[in-house]
């Protein structure tokens, strides 16, 4: 097999760089595994070691500091048969160490080449996650405050199922990637080297002080880890061939339309538990079956089971360009919690306005028109109070009518849950009289 480099950009670095000897090591790992070109992905980052895709005739990516590895996943999981290798250096382990977690994890088919050099050479030498405590950086004494990432037993903890540390001088160093390459499986290898640029200019006997360092790390033993995991994109494949299909999206179709149509701006007030999302995507469906247009927008806190629960939902037969809204047509009040988030907007409503209010909710002075619903006496939880409010809407205006409510629901719901709703309405349209 033919050297895969590319003559036309050789290898450039700095004299006496490792990262030279690691690329006609892979090189040398390709001819040895017979493996061309076209059949090679090779991905990189930012930084010295970010070079290496244009040092080969082989696919390759290039993209931001830290993010090799989401694009390799991508790169295998849609080519499962690529040969794809990751070359980061210790820059871009720091930076995107996440990634470098969940690939461990996740044990798809990566090789991951990690090209130490204890600092970020091309960007003044400051100290990485890797540096030793006793190393000199343009960092100044940062670096001493911090402890180097051992990344082998980090990996090892997360869940890699190939795990390898190795010097770029050693001999043995095209036979080693040639085992992560053909692991089937995640692979990491970290490759430590000696940044002549930077980290030499800083620091004498540096290959002393980075032995000293690879000492202090726990021995590893064999590479191969956690060996009985399965293969992430062969166990993601499996799974996709065994699961269901997906049920295709109910459509909806348009059979009537409102007898008179008008944008309305709608505005539901409530918390968490009372459904107030779901009846505002009711509301949603019945203008849709209807031929207009509709949109919802949500605001509720990061505590979902307390808290506010609120929806603002625009209905119109034109096209909607903005869905905030500021001065609403109709409120629905159903809880103090929504009216208290939005007491600004009860107090400043037009004479115009409609506010359909839980009879026991308190609600600031206004000056719209009011109309009180006694949800218990329309046998009506906590939980329906919405859908309640919503079926009393029906009969205050033309543009969501009764017929079109029943549509929404049939659309949502079924079995005992569309009785139960059904039911419901009847009676809340039935007390409206």
């Amino acid at each position: 097999m033919t050297s895969l480099l590319n003559p036309s950009r050789p290898p450039f670095f700095c004299p006496g760089c490792s990262h030279e000897r690691v690329v006609r090591s892979l090189d040398k790992c390709f001819q040895h595994l017979g493996l061309s070109g076209n059949q090679i992905a090779i991905v990189t980052d930012i930084g010295c070691s970010g070079l290496f895709d244009t040092f080969f005739n082989t696919h390759a990516l290039h993209g931001l500091h830290g993010r090799a590895l989401t694009y390799a996943t991508g790169l295998k999981l849609a080519c499962p048969g690529l040969t794809v290798v990751v070359i980061m250096g210790d820059g871009g382990l720091g930076i995107g160490g996440a990634h470098v977690l969940s690939s461990c994890r996740r044990n798809l088919d990566l090789s991951l080449l990690i090209l130490n050099n204890f600092n970020y050479g091309m960007t003044g030498g400051q100290c990485s996650a890797t540096t030793p405590a006793e190393a000199s950086t343009a960092s100044g004494f940062l670096g001493q405050l911090e402890a180097p990432l051992d990344i082998c037993a980090v990996a090892d903890a997360a869940g890699a199922t190939w795990i390898d540390r190795i010097s770029a001088d050693d001999a043995a160093l095209a036979e080693r990637i040639g085992h992560a390459l053909t692991h089937n499986g995640f692979s990491l290898m970290d490759i430590m080297g000696i940044c002549p640029g930077r980290f030499s200019k800083r620091n004498r006997q540096p290959k002393k002080l980075i032995a000293a360092l690879s000492e202090r790390f726990e021995k590893r033993g064999t590479p191969e880890r956690h060996s009985s995991r399965e293969e992430y994109g062969e166990a993601y494949r499996k799974r996709c061939e065994q699961a269901q299909p997906v049920r295709p999206m109910r459509p909806i179709s348009c059979t009537s339309a409102p007898a008179e149509p008008a944008t309305l701006r709608i505005l539901f007030l409530g918390s968490a538990g009372q459904r107030i999302s779901t009846a505002a995507e009711i509301l949603c469906l019945a203008a849709m079956h209807g031929g207009l247009y509709a949109t919802q927008k949500n605001d509720y806190p990061i505590t979902v089971l307390r808290g506010h629960s609120i929806s603002e939902v625009i209905i119109s037969p034109f096209p909607i360009g903005f869905t905030g809204i500021k001065s609403p047509d109709i409120i629905l009040a159903l809880s103090e919690e929504g009216v208290e988030r939005r007491k600004d907007t009860i107090g400043s409503a037009a004479p115009s306005s409609l506010i359909l209010q839980v009879s026991e909710i308190v609600i600031p002075d206004t000056k719209a028109r009011l109309i009180r619903v006694d949800c218990t006496a329309l046998q009506a939880a906590k939980n329906q109070r919405a859908l309640a409010l919503l079926a009393m809407l029906t009969t205050t205006q033309l543009t969501v009518n009764a017929e079109l409510l029943r549509r929404a629901l049939e659309h949502k719901f079924k079995d005992d849950q569309l009785e139960e709703a059904l039911a419901l309405v009847e009676r809340a349209r039935s007390s409206a009289g």
